[in-house]
């Protein structure tokens, strides 16, 4: 299996806290397992409001079958259109991922 960790910290835009667009970005990435037939699984965890807010808003953490797998997620057009929607409410270097194989 590989594993594909994405976790993202969000900016406060379009009079949205970065709170309001992660469950906003959660609802959204929890369509993608319907979407994309290489995707085995997805847990899209959000930042507790009585966390350190210091954290990275959202997570995303994915399995596929292999790397083939995540390349075909990753160039899927519905993985790229909620790339988009989180490219425009990420705060700047607030994207941090791991890939392995276990």
């Amino acid at each position: 299996m590989v594993h594909h960790i994405v976790m993202f910290r969000l900016k406060d835009t379009d009079g949205k806290t970065a709170q309001e667009l992660a469950l906003e970005a959660k609802a959204r990435a929890e369509k993608l397992p319907a979407l994309v037939p290489s995707l085995c699984s997805m847990e899209v965890a959000v930042n507790s409001e009585a966390a350190d807010q210091t954290n990275y808003h959202i997570a995303l953490i994915c399995t596929f079958a292999d790397y083939a797998g995540l390349d075909a997620y990753q160039n899927h057009p519905d993985h790229k259109a909620f790339g988009k929607f989180i490219a425009g409410i990420r705060a700047e270097g607030g994207r941090a991922c791991i890939d392995y194989e276990s």
